[in-house]
């Protein structure tokens, strides 16, 4: 179950910074209320996975799917770059997010 809200929080989190990116082009309530209400979900997901996970663990694999999702998002609808050193270091975040998995 603690996946599941790891899970959950990470698609939260990815909400919220897309909303944050709409919000710092245009303050309207739509992308103010997607901004507040992505993060706040996150971290009440994120809250409730701890129940069942590890914080350190938990809190990393948040972090490390939140980020690859966000600059996965950035890259293909915000048409930030996507270099072979972002994508190499995206790779190592998602293998460390995937090492973590593995050994909890």
């Amino acid at each position: 179950m603690g996946w599941l809200f790891i899970l959950v929080a990470s698609v939260f989190e990815i909400i919220g910074v897309i909303g944050l990116q709409f919000a710092s082009q245009n303050r309207s309530v739509r992308n103010v209320l997607m901004y507040i209400g992505g993060f706040v979900g996150s971290v009440a997901m994120l809250n409730l996975s701890f129940s069942y996970l590890q914080v350190t663990i938990a809190y990393a694999v948040w972090v490390g799917i939140g980020t690859a999702g966000a600059v996965l998002l950035s890259i293909f609808f915000f048409g930030e770059s996507g270099n072979w050193s972002r994508i190499c270091s995206l790779a190592v975040i998602i293998v460390g997010v995937v090492g973590l998995k593995a050994v909890s």
